[in-house]
């Protein structure tokens, strides 16, 4: 996937050193720091290397690819501004696709969002296998060949179910965090995950 998401720091001069043909080999955390430092340049990596991730999020939210890429872009720019409140010493991902998830549940929270056709759905690259939760006993029903009817399903939940089952099985998220990130407390986690849950094999049961 290609795309350029809005540089607000393009804007910015770039100081001397630090250059950019090194910042390829720096870790998410330093490149972070050097953004704060007076090196806006070396966001535009941060933004190479998690770009497909944080569109992917986007897309698995809302299942529609030019939102997805507004939602994406939105996301790096409003990080961008954020910046000094990311800890460093913390992975950058998921702190940017919390960031794009929050996003697309609020777009979600004003409008409704239709499924997408199953043909939609296949002219995407985006991965939709449910990572290993060893609590939940239908992952496998939620693998291979169901993966093309697993994309609708997700779709066809209500925005606060699909919002849980991202944060859970794509971001790997814990239940605190999926709380934290939600603002809900860990009983609605729960029991939203539950409903998720038995959603998706209910639909998929009924969508042979």
């Amino acid at each position: 996937m290609e795309w350029i998401v809005s540089q607000p720091w393009r804007a910015h001069q770039q100081p001397a050193a630090e250059p950019s043909d090194a910042w390829s080999h720096l870790a998410d955390g330093r490149l972070a720091t050097l953004v704060g430092s007076g090196y806006p340049e070396a966001y535009g990596e941060l933004v190479r290397r998690h770009q497909t991730a944080v569109y992917n999020v986007a897309y698995r939210l809302v299942g529609e690819r030019e939102e997805a890429l507004d939602l994406a872009q939105e996301a790096f720019v409003r990080a961008y501004h954020l910046l000094a409140s990311f800890d460093s010493e913390r992975p950058f991902g998921p702190w940017i696709n919390r960031i794009v998830t929050n996003l697309a549940l609020n777009g979600l929270a004003r409008r409704r969002v239709p499924t997408v056709s199953l043909d939609a759905a296949n002219n995407t690259t985006t991965a939709w296998t449910l990572p290993d939760d060893s609590a939940d006993p239908e992952r496998l029903y939620l693998q291979g060949e169901h993966q093309a009817r697993l994309r609708q399903a997700i779709l066809a939940l209500p925005a606060a179910y699909r919002a849980v089952v991202e944060l859970r099985h794509f971001q790997e998220c814990s239940y605190e965090e999926i709380a934290a990130t939600l603002e809900i407390p860990l009983s609605d986690v729960k029991s939203r995950l539950f409903r998720a849950r038995r959603r998706l094999r209910q639909w998929l049961e009924e969508h042979p």
